[in-house]
């Protein structure tokens, strides 16, 4: 007998002291450091970054964890209600841990390992289990993490008020899917704000917490139905919802507005620049108070120049007008020669090279903003960004001879030569005209709006390589331009966006911008961290005169030219001055167009030169690119905010630039030019002799 009492009383001994020991120990930090007082208020989550467009739209994140941190008064009764009749009826009863709950657990989950018993965590604890994490003690995982979870959810009960508490557990809190928080989840479920939450799809979050993958509504609707219902019983049963209001509710159907805006987004292309210039600004260390930002972390709001309308109508372009484009290449490389010129190659790889890709840029050009960046057809599958690609120019090309022109003197009514010729040394190389017409005489807007290739060669032999050379350094393009004749039909690469910007001289008056896609940087609290300021200064690299001519001549080249569909086929009602550009063999097809509100640049095409159409009627300029942005300004003109922005008139000519254009496209040669051509060369010497000749030549002519 006293056998026994020894043995139970060492037992209880045993039982008493080894729970003491191991909290003891916890609470020594044996086991790992226990966050104090000081560290508790101190607690920060890491919370995701906003990008916002320029009408305040979300249009993404940055983010180490995916969560956007809210306040009590933005989460509505029902959520609160839901969340304590599920997880914690005793919620605002005990300080941080439920003894009869966590006495059930002792008994049936460890000592008798009946896991139906449930987790008896309160929200305290399972906060204290968010904002820390568990970790591994192998066989005394559960024990010392419950302890350590215990002990640190009576030190937050110290710290938090209860409100403070559920705040702090709504924005931690995982809901799958690298959701963090209950507001992130309410963006992604159902596309809505947490305030705005309804009643039963507050219930489907809150039941989601059991197991976020489980009852996760996307991928297991039926389960997440049935778990949302049990929560829903829950609140009738503490008193929350009444029994008419808990059956209305059990019985709608699932509704889900999922919007996953971390992928496939509007403006996926973009958020990469975005980041990359976000990046660069809070390296610069001109942050708020001196703090260094972290872009995944800090919940910051990053305000961009996008205009999301004429994003979304980019995007509304890419898919009508690619989708039918794509379908006759299909067809034509389906066809017996199209598949001898891919008979070697695997039909994997065939759809790859056969597949059209096409970028899309705007901006302002007097500010240099972004308004829509388009880089491709699908971010996910085609990452490259189209809009940095540099390809071929071709007729593109052309306005920078002809404003090199204008900056040399030569004026707008100035005649061109229209005859064939031939250049030595260069295999006899002669240009040809799109329409293979020769004869007679274009003014250099006549020769532009109509694009035609022989008078621009003649009025690049006339100017010389090196004016066009530094006029090209000037914009700012990046290639290094090689002196051979085929540079006048655009044999020069560029990318979209340098195009836009060289583009954007045209419509500014002659300055040099840069682009920026930033507006501002915002803490979590509101308080400005960064603000984009506009430069004092910018550099001129044409005239006024010489801008706003070519301003005019390319405003020709849209009513009269190869831009012309614009207004004609597509109904644009904005006034536009744009160039057509369709580089060999229709590999590239390019058309840039603007007006003062607007630069937008559009280029299509495959991703070998060897991958074309064989035809212009869907290859050249105005079949291929010119669809992109005529379909997405037509898209926009109900917008009225956008349409201020972008429906800017030119400015009137002055009477002296007007009749500086005062005369016809096209005109026969008089009997003084034939008598001339009579000593005219029919070969022509490309050497550095030859050209300076040329230019000498011209020189005492124009005098």
């Amino acid at each position: 007998m006293k056998k026994g009492w020894k043995i139970s009383i060492v037992a209880a001994a045993v039982v008493i002291f080894i729970p003491l020991f191991f909290v003891s120990s916890v609470c020594a930090g044996l086991f790992g450091h226990l966050p104090g007082k000081k560290e508790l208020q101190n607690f920060r989550n890491s919370t995701a970054s906003l990008v916002l467009s320029s009408e305040g739209e979300l249009i993404g994140k940055f983010y180490f964890e995916n969560r956007t941190d809210i306040t009590l008064d933005q989460v509505p009764d029902h959520v609160i209600h839901a969340l304590v009749a599920t997880e914690d009826v005793r919620f605002y009863d005990h300080s941080g841990v439920d003894t009869r709950s966590l006495i059930r657990v002792l008994f049936k989950t460890i000592l008798f390992n009946d896991r139906s018993a449930g987790g008896g965590s309160t929200i305290t604890q399972q906060l204290a289990k968010n904002m820390y994490g568990r970790r591994d003690y192998l066989v005394l995982s559960v024990f010392l993490n419950k302890t350590r979870e215990a002990l640190l959810a009576g030190r937050i009960e110290k710290v938090f008020t209860k409100d403070e508490i559920l705040t702090l557990y709504l924005n931690t809190v995982s809901f799958g899917e690298n959701l963090f928080g209950i507001e992130a989840a309410a963006q992604r479920y159902f596309s809505c704000h947490t305030s705005d939450l309804k009643r039963e799809e507050a219930a489907l979050l809150i039941g989601m917490l059991k197991a976020n993958t489980s009852f996760n509504p996307r991928l297991y609707p039926d389960n997440a139905v049935r778990r949302r219902n049990v929560v829903i019983g829950q609140m009738e049963k503490y008193g929350y919802l009444n029994k008419s209001m808990a059956d209305s509710i059990s019985a709608l159907p699932l509704k889900l507005n999922y919007n996953k805006t971390d992928m496939a987004g509007p403006a996926d292309y973009f958020l990469v620049r975005v980041r990359a210039e976000t990046d660069r600004i809070l390296k610069e260390g001109t942050g708020y108070r001196g703090k260094a930002w972290d872009i995944e972390r800090d919940g910051l709001v990053i305000t961009t120049t996008l205009s999301m309308p004429l994003q979304l109508a980019a995007g509304e372009a890419f898919k009508t007008h690619l989708a039918r484009m794509q379908k006759r290449l299909d067809d034509q490389y389906n066809t017996s020669s199209g598949r001898r010129a891919l008979k070697e190659i695997p039909d994997s790889l065939r759809k790859m090279m056969t597949t059209l890709h096409a970028g899309l840029l705007a901006i302002d050009p007097f500010t240099g903003a972004v308004m829509a960046w388009a880089g491709g057809i699908d971010f996910k599958t085609q990452p490259y960004d189209q809009i940095l690609a540099r390809r071929q120019l071709a007729s593109v090309f052309k306005p920078f001879i002809f404003a090199a022109a204008l900056e040399d003197g030569i004026e707008p009514c100035r005649y061109l030569d229209n005859d064939s010729v031939t250049l030595s040394g260069f295999n006899n190389w002669s240009p040809e005209n799109y329409n293979h017409s020769y004869g007679g005489k274009y003014s250099l807007a006549g020769a532009l709006a109509q694009s035609m290739n022989i008078p621009t060669f003649s009025l690049f032999l006339q100017i010389g390589f090196d004016k066009v050379d530094r006029l090209w350094r000037d914009m700012g393009f990046t290639y290094q331009l090689e002196d051979m004749p085929s540079l006048a039909m655009g044999t020069a690469e560029a990318s979209i966006l340098e195009v836009a910007l060289a583009y954007a001289s045209f419509a500014n008056g002659g300055e040099k911008i840069s682009p920026y896609m930033v507006e501002s940087v915002s803490a979590p609290d509101g308080r400005i961290i960064w603000q984009y300021a506009p430069p004092h200064r910018r550099d001129r690299i044409l005239s006024e005169p010489s801008a706003t001519l070519m301003a005019a001549m390319l405003q020709k080249a849209i009513r009269e030219g190869t831009g012309a569909a614009v207004h004609s086929v597509y109904g644009v009602n904005i006034p536009l001055a744009g160039k057509t550009g369709t580089s060999q063999n229709y590999a590239d097809a390019w058309f840039a167009a603007f007006n003062p509100g607007i630069v937008i640049v559009s280029r299509v095409g495959a991703s070998t030169p060897s991958i074309h159409f064989n035809n212009g009627s869907y290859g050249s300029g105005s079949a291929l690119a010119l669809p992109l942005v005529a379909l997405t300004l037509r898209k926009v003109e109900k917008e009225k905010e956008l349409m201020m922005r972008i429906n800017i008139p030119f400015e009137p000519l002055t009477p002296e630039l007007a009749m500086a254009l005062e005369c016809p496209d096209f005109r026969d040669k008089t009997f003084f030019d034939r008598l001339f051509d009579i000593f005219k060369e029919k070969e022509i010497d490309y050497s550095e002799a030859g050209r300076r000749r040329r230019i000498i030549r011209g020189r005492i002519f124009r005098r």
